[in-house]
């Protein structure tokens, strides 16, 4: 599978309809972006069973600001709509190969039940 461009219109519906979902947060200014792009799309091609996304964070600076991205190029991994992994920096190949290995064999019923519901912060200082 090539990788795809992603878009805040799209985020939603892209980790909501895939199992595994990486993305790479980016800049076309950025050199070690430019580095770790051939890496990126080498292990998408490798990975057809997995989705595969850049985000220009010069264009979708929302979306960044969301994810508070402070340093790119930044990696998220979704699986079954779980950010299960993020890391600031490039990795190289074997260590991202190793990364979704390690992401295939996670125990996402185990996660889930784990997992802290997300909270927006709409209800700060209100009594409960």
């Amino acid at each position: 599978m090539s990788v795809q461009d992603l878009t805040a219109q799209e985020f939603d519906s892209t980790v909501t309809a895939n199992d595994i979902v990486v993305v790479d947060f980016w800049a076309p200014w950025c050199g070690p972006c430019k580095g770790f792009a051939p890496v990126f799309e080498q292990v998408a091609d490798e990975n057809a069973d997995i989705t595969f996304a850049k985000v220009n964070t010069d264009e979708e600076q929302a979306l960044a600001a969301h994810f508070r991205v402070r340093s790119i190029p930044t990696l998220m991994v979704f699986r079954e709509q779980v950010l299960v992994f993020e890391q600031a920096g490039a990795l190289p190949k074997g260590a991202l190969t190793d990364l979704l290995s390690q992401v295939r064999k996670l125990d996402m019923a185990e996660i889930k039940r784990g997992a802290v519901p997300y909270d927006s912060g709409q209800d700060e200082g209100q009594a409960q």
